[in-house]
């Protein structure tokens, strides 16, 4: 469903928009992403709702048959954010070991204290990071909204299906340009 409205306690929650994971190839480009993403938290952070910055820092503990998207070693600089997001102070980093941004973490009790009822996403995996954490907002009770270029996959099949068949069940979509322009 294309998007209509945003709630006046609307969060923007980018996940793993991180040097390692930006660096992977992806369907579209990931620099095309983070710049849709950084015009989102400028836009966010206009208006002084939250921007939430997801990063991965490490694989689930436990058995991973399938084991890591990236054989070997991680670089040193995998887990920091993308330059381009301009990051402050007043924006929400949470460091997640799973696929989705609330397991884990303490992303809900952060959002709920600041009265937050809805959540604008973006980010890399569409299909993994992305979709657990839409699942998981959807399933805490929150509004879900996907920003649809914002986002991006390494399979361009899975991203599609994620864009076409998973988000429209969570929630909302719409694009940067689009969102940007429900936030008034």
């Amino acid at each position: 469903m294309t998007a209509t409205t945003l709630d006046p306690d609307t969060a923007l929650v980018l996940v793993d928009l991180q040097k390692g994971i930006t660096a992977l190839p992806t369907a579209h480009p990931a620099a095309e992403v983070v710049e849709r993403a950084a015009r989102l938290a400028a836009a966010f952070r206009a208006r002084g709702l939250p921007v939430v910055l997801v990063r991965v820092v490490a694989g689930a503990p436990g058995r991973t048959e399938s084991g890591p998207s990236r054989p070997g070693p991680r670089p040193a600089d995998f887990a920091e954010l993308a330059p381009g997001l301009g990051r402050t102070d007043d924006d929400i980093v949470v460091t997640k070991h799973t696929w989705g941004a609330f397991h884990g973490t303490d992303l809900d009790l952060r959002l709920r204290r600041r009265g937050v009822t809805q959540v604008v996403l973006g980010g890399i995996a569409t299909s993994i990071g992305v979709e657990s954490t839409a699942r998981a907002a959807y399933e805490h009770g929150y509004h879900v909204t996907v920003a649809t270029d914002a986002v991006t996959d390494m399979d361009p099949e899975a991203h599609r299906n994620s864009i076409e068949r998973i988000f429209p069940r969570l929630g909302e979509t719409g694009t940067a340009d689009e969102l940007i322009s429900l936030l008034g």
